[in-house]
């Protein structure tokens, strides 16, 4: 097997776990964390110990943040499964076709929901109905383990391109505004491509979350996170 089979298996693997959107919320949400360090370096500031303590500070703070949203992430999955299995259990003893139709709309995403015929959900509530016995529970599967540590690297990895300007240089101010526009660049890049994703306009959507990204991190910053 070749070199680019190798790499487009690889991709095809590690992109199936999380969707694009769940990816750009991830990494936003880690970038935002750390830009409301960096915004409370002073450009006056000097004092380079100061500014390595904000530093590690937000690593620590993504590294913690990083391990919550995997773990929760883990949770939720596993509240879901439950949840799926109660409504085929439930499904398996109702009788009432309109109270099955009415629980299976509910559960279906709204899109298919709405263009599903009542026969089209009844044949659907019978092949649920014949299943021998239901599917054997697992708690959590190895893929969601990977979206666990995918979502974790994702918002831990997010503190380093910010925080490199004030590694490579000596200048305070210099090294705000090359972080500053490099966290703009991100938020731009993310919201372009969330935009493109979701089929609206891809420089409007990069501008709008950039905007929003700027709001959010001062609103934090004056709430004292």
């Amino acid at each position: 097997m070749d070199q680019k089979n190798i790499w487009q298996r690889l991709k095809e693997k590690y992109s199936s776990v999380l969707d694009p959107i769940d990816r750009i919320s991830e990494v936003l949400f880690g970038l935002i964390m750390v830009l409301t360090f960096t915004g409370s370096i002073s450009v006056a500031s000097d004092g380079r110990s100061e500014i390595s303590v904000l530093l590690w500070a937000a690593l620590g703070c993504n590294l913690a943040w990083g391990i919550i949203d995997a773990v929760f992430y883990l949770m939720g999955q596993l509240l879901a499964r439950g949840h799926s299995f109660s409504v085929l259990k439930k499904l398996k003893l109702i009788q009432d076709k309109e109270v099955a139709r009415n629980l299976l709309r509910d559960e279906l995403p709204q899109v298919v929901s709405s263009i599903l015929e009542p026969e089209e959900i009844d044949q659907l509530k019978d092949r649920i109905i014949k299943l021998d016995d239901l599917p054997k529970r697992k708690l959590l599967t190895a893929t969601e383990f990977r979206a666990a540590i995918l979502i974790f690297i994702l918002v831990f990895t997010c503190t380093f391109p910010v925080a490199l300007p004030f590694i490579f240089f000596t200048d305070t101010a210099l090294a705000l505004r090359a972080s500053n526009g490099i966290a703009l660049f991100v938020l731009f890049a993310g919201g372009y491509k969330v935009g493109k994703y979701s089929g609206f306009h891809a420089v409007r959507s990069g501008t709008l979350l950039m905007i929003l990204g700027i709001i959010l991190v001062s609103l934090t910053m004056a709430l004292g996170g």
